[in-house]
């Protein structure tokens, strides 16, 4: 449930904060002095989109917060899943909108993204506003209206895997499909580059390997000449003597005082051991020069090599190891073409099955459709019936079409506002207040299968007055029993049922306009009830009306 919304600098508002209670609350006003913009609001920290043309004139930001108690379970999964929690049963969510476009939302004080927003705030309030009407004026859309009393959305997720799973295969075949000259063209394109790339006898490193050896050769004195110093300072020369020759007479000296010096033996044992290191690092300087002289081509064939390489890359790859990948895909694809008859069959095969498989759960679909289309009319026209509309007839027209997303159902919501009359599209008969009517009755048919707790309506009274708004007031505090209502009204007759009662009243001080939320007491709510009703000039007579209507409502 909804318990706050703190609105600061959206549109004509500068501050304000609402405190909303259970059942129905209602928000009234003259046109224009800003209820639109609670409806803003409450869609901003909802992750919906929105404007910087929000922000109020003069301002850098906006912000929103609203406050939840008690959000349902299934809104605490979603919250657990993206890595928040409630805190003592209480959801807090902000959004800071900026001119910049740099907008922040949190989520009990953590940061958060507006899609996470949008996920969570799908599950916290349901908002009917005139737009939803235009619901009815779409007929694609009444199936969902079906599936949702029918609670069918298991069936439909299980078809939809099914259904997209055949459109792949279809796809695929068709892609298949095509004529022999492409099919052999491919064969002859990809036998080429297999070919090629097969036989320049590619390794992986082969690159690195091939600059190693050209920089060898273009150092080659270089390198021959530091070989053959450190040669000479380790093995000597014919003028002297070098390391190991040295290091070997320092060994002979020592050993020859290792019986009168105790401590000579360590030393002695020391410098034999680095004797043979040296040993060591003079072969190994020697063999150094001989592998790297004996290992290396001339400069032309690694060239050569290198032209080759380059060449290939430009074709297949910007390195070795995406030329070797693309000879792998080029030869999968060579194989399947040159199996196309066996490959095609089989495809084929998977596509018949497919589509038979998802053919059966649309017709399964559509039978529990056809039911769940009985009694939806049924429900649908009882609602209408105590709403005013005493005549309506309300058939659900369901035709089969070919396969799509949704299964082989075309239906369209017919409807008969006058006795004799055939049902027709809604779209072409219903007026404003009887859409409105019509789809209250539908989200009150519906209302029960969800666990939003805060329903919205915004002006859902459109286009009724008198006995017709009465009953859609009764309606709204049937619905408010159960779950919170919120309703945005310009009828007297709804008003009076609330049991929360918000004015919204706009004023222009310095040039500036500024917006007012204030709760209503009892007196207030007569007074406001009492200029919805009488206008301009408020009577005695109209005050005693808005009591007596005050009166009732309590009842």
């Amino acid at each position: 449930m909804l318990t706050n919304l703190y609105i600061e600098n959206i549109a004509v508002i500068e501050k304000t904060s609402i405190d909303f209670g259970s059942g129905l609350n209602v928000l009234t006003g003259e046109t224009g002095a800003g209820k639109s913009i609670i409806i803003d609001s409450i869609n901003a920290v909802l992750g919906n989109r929105t404007s910087r043309d929000l922000v109020r004139n003069g301002c850098d930001n906006a912000f929103v917060s609203a406050v939840f108690s008690e959000p349902s379970e299934s809104v605490e999964k979603i919250l657990k899943e993206n890595g928040f929690d409630t805190e003592d049963g209480e959801l807090l969510i902000q959004r800071e909108i900026s001119l910049s476009g740099k907008g922040k939302c949190r989520i009990n004080g953590r940061p958060a993204t507006v899609s996470v927003l949008k996920a969570i705030g799908t599950g916290l309030i349901n908002i009917h506003g005139q737009h939803e009407s235009y619901e009815l004026m779409s007929p694609e859309l009444h199936i969902n209206y079906i599936d949702k009393l029918g609670e069918l959305a298991e069936d439909l997720e299980e078809y939809q895997t099914v259904y997209s799973n055949y459109k792949d295969l279809q796809s695929k075949l068709k892609k298949s499909q095509s004529d022999e000259a492409e099919r052999a063209r491919k064969i002859d394109l990809l036998s080429y580059q297999v070919n090629e790339i097969e036989e320049a006898d590619l390794y992986i490193g082969e690159l690195e390997d091939l600059n190693e050896q050209r920089n060898i050769i273009e150092n080659r004195e270089k390198i021959a000449s530091a070989l053959n110093e450190a040669r000479e300072y380790l093995n000597g020369s014919e003028e002297a003597d070098g390391a190991i020759q040295l290091l070997d007479a320092a060994v002979g000296s020592m050993s020859n005082i290792s019986t009168v010096l105790a401590d000579s033996e360590a030393v002695s044992q020391r410098l034999q051991n680095a004797l043979y290191e040296l040993e060591d690092c003079c072969d190994e300087v020697v063999s150094m020069w001989d592998d790297a002289d004996s290992d290396i081509g001339s400069l032309e064939e690694i060239e050569d090599r290198l032209d080759l390489i380059h060449t290939l890359s430009r074709k297949y790859g910007s390195t070795i190891e995406e030329i070797l990948d693309f000879l792998d895909k080029a030869k999968d694809e060579l194989e399947y073409l040159k199996k196309y008859e066996e490959n095609r069959e089989t495809l084929m095969q998977s596509c018949k099955k497919a589509n038979k498989e998802a053919v059966k759960l649309a017709e399964a679909l559509s039978q529990k459709r056809r039911a769940v289309a009985v009694s939806f009319s049924e429900a649908v026209k009882k609602e209408m019936t105590f709403l005013d509309m005493p005549n309506v007839e309300l058939v659900v027209r369901q035709d089969k079409c070919e396969l799509n997303l949704f299964g082989c159902d075309d239906i369209e919501l017919l409807i008969s506002t006058n006795p004799g009359e055939q049902p027709k599209p809604v779209a072409k008969i219903a007026s404003g207040g009887e859409l409105s009517r019509m789809m209250l009755a539908i989200k009150n048919v519906l209302a029960d299968k969800d666990d939003i707790d805060t329903l919205i309506f915004d002006e859902v009274d459109t286009g009724i007055s008198g006995s017709a708004a009465q009953k859609v007031g009764l309606k709204l505090k049937e619905v408010s029993r159960s779950r919170q209502v919120l309703c945005v009204t310009h009828q007297a007759q709804i008003a009076a049922l609330a049991d929360s009662h918000f004015k919204i009243t706009k004023q222009v001080s310095e040039g500036k306009t500024y917006t007012d939320v204030k709760t209503l007491d009892h007196r207030g709510r007569r007074d406001e009830l009492a200029r919805i009703i009488g206008g301009v000039e408020i009577t005695k007579a109209t005050l005693d009306y808005a009591e007596e209507m005050l009166n009732q409502g309590v009842q």
